[in-house]
């Protein structure tokens, strides 16, 4: 009886050295989440006092781009490893189930390294997932009724007119309780090293907060954006038809509510901003807090008017970039900031690598632990995002190009141009670097199973 209850002894210490040694990992992802926050400085008007403070805690990238310009193929990119001329997954509509089979994502190295692998809310697109890929998740049928079922608010529908409710409470969003579920994950004691996915819905539609919120940002002092009224002249076909300037924005400006729109979204932001306080707090109080990888990353940027575009669905600047930081105790410095251009198919090989994981071999993106060790290493590779079937854009750190399907083209010397006003594409002079830069497109690009992706289609869905 002694020599078996040794035996046990020895087993637990072993289950709880390992557990000590391996870092756990906290991996916040925010829907519609652009540019706009505090420490990129695109816009003044944000307040975002949490991202701030996670910011001054490791590296925070300032050119980090999406793998695809909308919720689905982006998050099916990023989680599965596989880009969407990989995979296939080009559109919102696509049931990324039917082209990614159960045991690619970012979790399965996680969970066959011993980790205890839990979720909430937002992480692939509709909140789905492969149950097999997680021991826990805090799903819809644990969830809580939302401000979007309740019908109310900026963006209810396709011409943000809706009136603002604003009688709400900070736990009648859903995004409340699916922190509450990571807060209380937390607060647990863990017997494996733990992997927490936290998905929140806001900033996306519909933009309805509660008012304290919206007070942060009276109509009277919010600013537009750089705009020029002339700025799709220079556009391809190609792009004007993703831009639908006679779409959302005209029924905007027709109305009078651009300024109501960007007080909603940036209200949306800090009602985000939030939660993720609440967040850091619990982190802060845990017994976790010195051995938590976190990762913090946008899903895609979104556009507010710029280029007479509203919502993502466009390969600009607006729609592809977004905020991506990361805390990986032992390897980042505290406050550092790294303006090497990436994009996030680094996220899951980076995770691996600095949480000591095998990478899988399917898995497309190159780790950036580097980056992470020194903002200033060598990195020679840009940013790629696909909308649709052989739509592409590739962003290094000066330069922006665009090829659609059609074999129209957009060029931007980020240089001289940082809004994307002067389309150069066509200027002699710069064939040479369109070249060098189309070297980054992908090899492969996987035929689409809709009939007609490479139009994509930013019509109404279930995530707009």
């Amino acid at each position: 009886m002694k020599s078996l209850l040794l035996v046990l002894m020895c087993w637990l210490a072993t289950v709880a050295a390992t557990a000590a040694e391996k870092p756990n990992v906290l991996f916040i992802a925010v829907d519609d989440l652009n540019h706009w926050v505090g420490y990129t400085g695109r816009n003044p008007q944000a307040q975002t006092p949490n991202i701030d403070r996670l910011s001054k805690r490791g590296v925070s990238f300032t050119r980090a781009y999406c793998a695809a310009p909308l919720c689905n193929p982006s998050r099916a990119a990023l989680m599965s490893g596989l880009r969407p001329s990989t995979s296939a997954v080009y559109d919102n509509n696509d049931n990324w189930k039917s082209f990614i089979p159960a045991g690619k994502s970012l979790t399965v190295p996680f969970q066959q390294a011993g980790y205890f692998v839990a979720g909430a809310g937002k992480i692939f697109h509709s909140d789905s997932y492969y149950p097999s890929e997680w021991d826990d998740y805090f799903d819809k049928a644990h969830g809580h009724k939302t401000a979007n079922e309740h019908g109310a608010g900026v963006g209810k529908d396709e011409g943000f007119l809706e009136p603002v409710q604003h009688e709400l409470k900070d736990e009648d969003i859903n995004d409340w309780h699916i922190t509450q579920y990571c807060i209380n994950q937390l607060g647990k004691s863990h017997d494996k090293p733990f992997f927490l996915a936290c998905g929140l819905h806001k900033p996306h539609l519909p933009w309805v907060v509660p008012k304290q919120y919206y007070n942060q940002f009276p109509i009277e002092k919010i600013q537009l954006p750089p705009f020029q009224p002339d700025d799709l002249a220079d556009i391809p076909p190609a792009g004007v038809r993703m831009a639908k300037p006679q779409g959302d924005h005209a029924a905007i400006v027709s109305k009078d509510r651009w300024k109501l729109a960007i007080q909603s979204y940036l209200a949306c932001c800090a009602y985000t901003d939030m939660n993720l306080g609440r967040l850091l707090d619990a982190l802060d109080k845990s017994r976790y807090r010195d051995n938590t990888i976190i990762v913090f990353w946008g899903d895609h940027g979104w556009h507010l008017g710029e280029k007479s575009h509203w919502r993502k669905f466009s390969l600009w600047e607006e729609a592809t970039r977004a905020p991506l930081i990361w805390v990986v105790p032992g390897v980042t410095q505290s406050g550092t900031t790294c303006e090497r251009t990436v994009d996030f198919m680094s996220i899951y090989p980076t995770l691996c690598d600095v949480a000591g994981v095998a990478t899988p071999a399917h898995v497309e993106g190159r780790s950036m632990r580097s980056l992470l060790a020194n903002p200033n290493a060598t990195w020679s590779e840009p940013a790629l995002t696909t909308f649709g079937f052989q739509n592409h854009s590739v962003r290094d750190a000066r330069w922006r190009y665009i090829r659609y399907a059609d074999g129209s083209e957009e060029l931007y010397d980020h240089s001289q141009d940082e809004f994307e006003w002067q389309n150069i594409a066509t200027q002699a002079e710069h064939t040479a670097i369109k070249l060098k830069l189309a070297e980054s497109f992908p090899k492969t690009n996987a035929p689409a199973k809709s009939s007609d992706a490479s139009k994509p289609k930013n019509k109404k869905s279930k995530d707009q």
